[in-house]
């Protein structure tokens, strides 16, 4: 993992100038394809040796074609993607699968010691000690833009120079909504992200804050920093994509246009960057950032996964899937904006989790959230 400032660790992993056998998982999504075309544009750096899909399979085969990836590497199914990393040799995985159907690929991973470029934080959240206790120091290098951030933020000091960990978030399509406002919210309205263009899950989460609260507990787990030392700023810009503040009182910022492709890039080569990913920010130009506080009454899914954080065991992956089941039936017009926080919060309140956490029992503890989810969806329905 990342501890603290140990992003360092990971130095020398590979010696510049490889070139990199890259597996990329969810490859027809929105990660998986920008990484194939970083891909494209260098190709003396990367091979892609495998490639795994969920339900795009024409799209699949054009990119396993494109980027002559054997046949039997081109696969459909987290399972298949499970498979997939464990018998091919590769430096990197890229897991740019959506949901928690990613914790077996990413569990697979580390345990062949191949590099995990981490874009699917609900493996991380809802696998918790499982996934940190399976990982090498540095093994885990993390796709989020956040989180990314605050990597590279951390090389800049020792872990006990560290006063804080600052997350940034867009305040999504709803900032300065009321409580009344969201009420009237269409999933039409939600879809609509004001600065990233991502799926409907993440999409939807960036605006209930719900994707904010995972990347919370995502950035606990990588960085070992305590709940009390991470905090939450909303920058409507996304410019800024997190900070660490040191206790000399000096803050470090990473900024860079919005554009995954940046973070994306770095989870293939880390430490290394590539010459011209994304343009930089142009100072010969005029900018305002503002900041401005998490109103987390109205948006209360950073609250809520404060709490399921400190609760640890098999908490966090109740929130996720409750929050998943919710999500849908959002979209499916069955429950309105504000109930999908209402959903998640009493499933929370009902779990009793096994006191001992292991593969059987996270997966135990999500079919019972989405069965109660379910359940509360119905009842209001």
């Amino acid at each position: 993992m990342l501890e603290g400032p140990a992003a360092k660790e990971i130095q020398g992993w590979w010696q510049d100038g490889d070139m990199k056998k890259i597996i990329i998982l969810g490859s027809t999504g929105s990660i998986g394809t920008q990484a194939l075309e970083i891909i494209e544009a260098n190709p003396d750096k990367f091979q892609v040796v495998g490639l795994a899909g969920n339900t795009n399979r024409e799209l699949l085969a054009q990119q396993g074609t494109k980027f002559g990836v054997d046949a039997k590497n081109v696969v459909i199914g987290s399972e298949a993607a499970t498979r997939l990393v464990e018998d091919t040799d590769a430096d990197v995985v890229i897991n740019g699968i959506t949901g928690s159907i990613g914790l077996a690929p990413t569990l697979a991973t580390l345990r062949t010691g191949k590099r995990l470029a981490l874009a699917n934080k609900e493996s991380l959240i809802v696998g918790g000690k499982l996934v940190t206790e399976a990982s090498a120091p540095g093994q885990i290098v993390p796709v989020d833009s956040e989180h990314s951030a605050l990597a590279q933020c951390l090389l800049a000091g020792d872990a006990k120079e560290v006063a804080t960990l600052i997350l940034t978030a867009s305040g999504g399509p709803f900032r300065g909504f009321t409580a009344e406002q969201l009420k009237g919210v269409t999933p039409e309205q939600a879809l609509k992200h004001p600065t990233w263009t991502m799926g409907r899950v993440v999409t939807t989460n960036s605006a209930t804050l719900v994707n904010k609260g995972l990347e919370l507990i995502e950035a606990h787990l990588l960085f070992r920093v305590p709940f009390e030392r991470i905090e939450v700023t909303v920058h409507p810009q996304s410019v800024v994509h997190s900070m660490v503040s040191f206790v000399d009182g000096s803050i470090i910022a990473q900024c860079s246009p919005p554009d995954m492709k940046l973070p994306i890039a770095l989870g293939m080569t880390w430490p290394d960057r590539i010459h011209d990913v994304t343009p930089p920010v142009d100072f010969t130009k005029s900018h305002t950032w503002t900041f401005e506080p998490l109103d987390e009454e109205v948006f209360k899914a950073v609250k809520i996964a404060r709490q399921v954080g400190s609760a640890g065991l098999t908490f966090p992956a109740v929130y996720n899937a409750a929050n998943e089941q919710a999500v849908d039936a959002f979209h499916d017009r069955t429950i309105s904006f504000p109930e999908i926080l209402e959903i998640i919060e009493e499933v929370v309140q009902r779990h009793q989790p096994e006191k001992t956490m292991s593969l059987e029992t996270v997966l135990e503890a999500e079919l019972w959230a989405r069965e109660t989810a379910n359940q509360l969806i119905a009842q209001r329905n």
